[in-house]
């Protein structure tokens, strides 16, 4: 049996706009661990908004310095939340899952389409002109290759994910 005690971070994927960051700081408060945002983690190194990095370079540079800060993240008792490109990186993926439960919010697009206002200027590592349904059908497979838990948000508040969640890896856990 695995040692389950090596595995004490939780890792949540998903889209933008699936409350990544918002659930993450409320699990990380509920389960007395630390929260981690990996995208800002990125802009505090990089001194940019995800945005300006894409807008200086494109969305491939954006996507390496994400590998960058995730394989660097060693800690434990933590919830780190992730970009919604982190799946790109098999061995950031990887390093996170070596330490930690992939927890994957399941937000359908329709809802996903009502929260992203701002698609063209909120640094989504991206091809040029990709449309967000092809973002999101392409992104999908990979959070359910990854994913040890698939959370589904629905149209749920934050708080009823929290408790979605918070179940699910319960009965993960066991009694």
């Amino acid at each position: 049996m695995e040692n389950n005690s090596v595995k004490d971070n939780i890792v949540l994927i998903g889209m933008p706009g699936t409350g990544k960051s918002t659930v993450g700081i409320l699990l990380a408060k509920a389960l007395g661990k630390d929260f981690v945002d990996s995208d800002i983690l990125i802009q505090v190194r990089e001194g940019k908004t995800l945005q300006q990095i894409m807008d200086e370079n494109d969305y491939l540079h954006l996507r390496d310095i994400e590998e960058s800060v995730l394989t660097s993240i060693d800690g434990h008792h933590l919830v780190i939340a992730t970009g919604g490109s982190a799946v790109y990186s098999e061995a950031a993926m990887n390093h996170l899952r070596h330490h930690g439960i992939i927890i994957y919010l399941d937000t359908p697009l329709p809802e996903l389409r009502q929260r992203i206002t701002d698609y063209d200027t909120r640094g989504i590592a991206r091809r040029p002109n990709q449309s967000f349904e092809e973002l999101y059908a392409e992104r999908t497979a990979l959070y359910r290759r990854y994913a040890d838990i698939t959370v589904s948000t629905g149209n749920a508040s934050a708080e009823e994910v929290l408790n979605s969640t918070r179940q699910s890896l319960t009965d993960r856990s066991g009694p």
